[in-house]
């Protein structure tokens, strides 16, 4: 009898990828991987951090950090854009189209994400961590945009373990 081969499920998998690609992230404070998926493929992928071409925040440093600016709070003086951003955007770039795909992200979005998901025809997200921002959730909610959370295993590095006790007292949409 052949042995049974241990497969992750498929929101696993996706959201494993996410944690991947959250790795590239060029953030100070906060890495944040996205994996946009339909029927089981992925479409494209996104993390956060400055702009193609523009210095990243280890050499300019971080401004909201320097001025002890809340997560969640102040978005428009950062140098980068969120890893929903730049999912949408890698999509638009190469022609794909984001309505009715599924997004994996592995911190819930602010409040301009989530307008950005809303009208890009994204039909649901699965989140693995929280994030400070209400309104995004009461946005999500209104517009009928399927939220769902799935956290993995506890395979956690000691840096990712530190990282997630930083953020304990973040508030989930869900």
């Amino acid at each position: 009898m052949p042995e049974t081969i241990k497969r992750p499920g498929w929101d696993e998998y996706f959201m494993k990828a996410a944690h991947l690609v959250a790795q590239r992230s060029t953030c100070l404070r906060r890495k944040v991987g996205a994996v946009l998926v339909k029927d089981k493929q992925i479409l494209a992928t996104g993390y956060n951090g400055a702009p193609s071409g523009i210095t990243h925040c280890e050499k300019t440093g971080c401004l909201r950090q320097k001025l002890n600016i809340p997560s969640g709070q102040r978005h428009e003086i950062c140098r980068g854009l969120h890893a929903e951003q730049n999912v949408i955007l890698q999509a638009a770039c190469h022609g794909v189209s984001t309505r009715g795909s599924i997004l994996y992200i592995t911190n819930n979005p602010c409040s301009i994400c989530a307008k950005m998901i809303i009208n890009s025809g994204i039909k649901e997200i699965i989140v693995s961590g929280a994030y400070p921002d209400i309104m995004a959730g009461e946005f999500l909610q209104e517009a009928k945009i399927k939220i769902r959370e799935f956290k993995l295993e506890p395979e956690l590095t000691e840096k990712e373990t530190i990282e997630t006790e930083v953020h304990k007292n973040e508030v989930p949409l869900l």
